[in-house]
């Protein structure tokens, strides 16, 4: 059975193959700053303090449940993908409005 060829790609690029402890909390970082962005662009709204305690301290629980699925499948490429476009189209609607206005 070939697992390393069955690692995504920021899994193979960590090496959680050679170094698992290294490796997996490098991939653990980088979906949480991923999925913050992704949220923080896509979806975050203006909310007092403790509610976004409370909202990013369950993302990053939930980030631990996405980095064991992120070994072997494209998660973190899945929310790259997400970040990529979400800055785009941020960059769009910030153009149309300076020209609207």
């Amino acid at each position: 059975m070939d697992v390393i060829g069955r690692l995504s790609f920021f899994a193979s690029l960590y090496h959680v193959h050679e170094q698992p402890e290294k490796g997996m909390w490098l991939l653990y970082g980088t979906i949480v700053v991923l999925a913050m962005i992704v949220y923080r662009l896509g979806f975050a709204r203006k909310l007092p303090l403790l509610k976004n305690v409370v909202i990013y301290t369950l993302l990053v629980l939930g980030c631990t449940i996405l980095t064991f699925f992120a070994v072997f499948l494209p998660v973190a490429e899945g929310l790259l993908v997400a970040a990529v476009v979400l800055m785009i189209y941020k960059w769009r609607l910030r153009q149309e409005r300076k020209e609207s206005a």
